[in-house]
């Protein structure tokens, strides 16, 4: 299929969409999708006995996407689709005729976070009116490492504009180019950001698979905030070059998936040295190509958790999930022993500062990155564009950006001040320190709490949240659902030390496969 005749597909599709009565849109059942929670296993299996080809699954994700994200609820979840997932398909199909198959991701279907480059037709904009038609001269690594295990990109998704970093106030999900994303378990409730439409996406199964990034909480909340699946990996198990930053300190890209079991076989496709990503040559010896070899059923047997109470006796429904999980890993035989605190002194005060001199940094080069014909050549002409724009500043401001820019470089004293006091708070005198002295295998922590209404006035509003500890630390998180209250979801995490990626799937799988909290959503209307 040609690029003109997909966009026509689409097109008509949507037109479509468009002139069903509303009467049918709101009796249709949104739920009623042929390959509805398959795993990516079942897909695999059905390529090979022919039950279906990858440009049939490839039509049917881009038909539902038309249908939910763009008509019916309208998730705005996706900001661009890519006019060339079917002639990828097709040609992952004639590959798989020939007997080849590129491994367990050949025919997967991913959505990509919009701060993650690919070369092609679609833009990379971090949702910025900015760079709404921005082009990357190059593919990110993460999109080149996906590629080459034969994913299907189907598209980008929406996120929490400059992956929430821009400004005080902020709604989550929200981005200049797009609006606001809407949680798809019920529509006025808010995804959790910055990588907001991953999460939504891969919840409402607009994919098989999304890829989201997190500073501190952005893949994590969202997975809690959409029941699913979310793994932040330790900083340098997967590059970064090629994807807008904020802290180089802090950033990753991790997969988002409705099952433990595909997102860890994402996280094999992602990982591998990167010489444009120093952070990554500290993964050599280290990382794998196939964590699958974790999943195991008797994960959970013999393990040490610390429960890290500090998120406990702020929202009582989450806490009784809480001891709920808690209650059945001592069943599989886990001894839970409570901490009530990580860090001696407080990481939050010179992570804040980091991030700012890295910013600042960060954007800088990735605005030199994009070649002469760059829409915005720094951050200086980012500040003063938003400055100008109708939609950008509607909402909330641009504090963040301005307080990067007034920051020196990265030889200063202050950004260097800054970065010891992070690392060694966060990591020796943190998650490290606490579990030598406890003999722990993992911290566990609820991950968030429901939804709150989106609220464009005042922003965000969390109550529960546990995401700090590991993501200034740079250390890996796990983030499974734990239950429901009411109809929204919610998660429990699992963190510990660098590159201890095996141990904690060990422990996420034995609860998930224990426990299987997650279901589709229903798309509710605010009552």
């Amino acid at each position: 299929m040609k690029k003109l005749s997909i966009i026509a597909c689409l097109t008509i599709l949507l037109l479509s969409c468009q002139t069903t009565s509303t009467e049918e849109a709101n009796t249709k059942d949104l739920n009623d999708f042929q390959f509805l929670e398959m795993e990516i296993t079942d897909f695999q299996e059905g390529y090979k006995n022919g039950d279906f080809t990858i440009a049939q699954v490839t039509e049917a994700y881009l038909e539902r996407i038309v249908a939910i994200d763009m008509d019916g609820p309208q998730l705005n979840s996706i900001i661009d689709l890519n006019i060339d997932a079917m002639e990828i398909a097709e040609a992952l199909d004639e590959e798989l005729k020939q007997g080849k198959s590129r491994g367990p991701m050949h025919g997967v279907m991913v959505l990509l976070k919009d701060n993650i480059d690919t070369h092609d037709e679609m833009h990379t904009t971090a949702g910025s009116r900015a760079l709404k038609e921005s082009h990357p001269l190059q593919d990110s690594h993460v999109a080149k490492k996906l590629r080459e295990a034969g994913a299907v990109i189907l598209g980008k998704t929406n996120l929490s504009e400059w992956a929430n970093f821009r400004g005080e106030l902020s709604s989550s999900g929200w981005s200049g180019i797009l609006g606001q994303t809407k949680n798809p378990y019920i529509l006025d409730r808010n995804p959790c950001g910055s990588s907001a439409g991953s999460g939504v996406a891969v919840s409402a199964n607009l994919c098989m698979v999304a890829i989201g990034t997190e500073t501190n909480g952005s893949i994590v909340c969202p997975s809690n905030n959409n029941g699913i699946v979310g793994i932040k990996p330790t900083v340098g198990l997967v590059s970064r070059s090629g994807i807008i930053p904020i802290s180089f300190t802090q950033d990753t890209a991790g997969p988002m998936a409705r099952t433990l079991s595909d997102a860890v076989i994402c996280l094999g496709a992602l990982t591998g040295s990167d010489s444009s990503d120093v952070k990554t040559l500290e993964s050599q010896g280290k990382a794998l190509s196939d964590y699958t070899q974790f999943l195991k059923a008797d994960g959970l047997k013999g393990k040490r958790i610390g429960l890290y109470t500090g998120p406990i006796g702020r929202h009582y429904k989450v806490d009784t999930l809480v001891y709920e999980a808690v209650d059945y890993l001592k069943s599989q035989g886990v001894e839970i022993i409570e901490i009530d605190a990580i860090s001696k002194e407080s990481t939050g005060g010179p992570s804040f500062q980091v991030m700012l001199h890295e910013y600042k940094d960060g954007l800088n080069n990735y605005f030199a990155s994009l070649g002469p014909e760059a829409p915005i050549k720094n951050l200086e002409e980012l500040i003063a564009f938003n400055k100008q724009d109708s939609i950008e500043l509607l909402h909330y401001d641009q504090r963040y950006l301005e307080m990067a820019q007034e920051k020196e470089d990265l030889n200063s004293e202050a950004y260097l001040d800054a970065l010891s006091k992070l690392m060694k708070r966060s990591r020796e005198e943190g998650i490290d320190r606490v579990m030598d002295e406890h003999d722990l295998d993992a911290i566990m922590a609820p991950t968030g709490g429901p939804a709150w209404k989106t609220d464009l006035v005042n922003g965000d509003s969390f109550h529960v949240g546990s995401s700090s500890p590991a993501a200034r630390a740079g250390y890996p998180n796990i983030t499974i659902p734990m239950g429901f209250i009411d109809e929204l979801p919610v998660g429990i995490s699992f963190f510990g030390r660098a590159w201890s990626e095996p141990i904690l799937i060990e422990i996420a799988y034995g609860y998930e496969q224990g426990t299987k909290h997650r279901k589709p959503p229903q798309f509710l209307k605010p009552e």
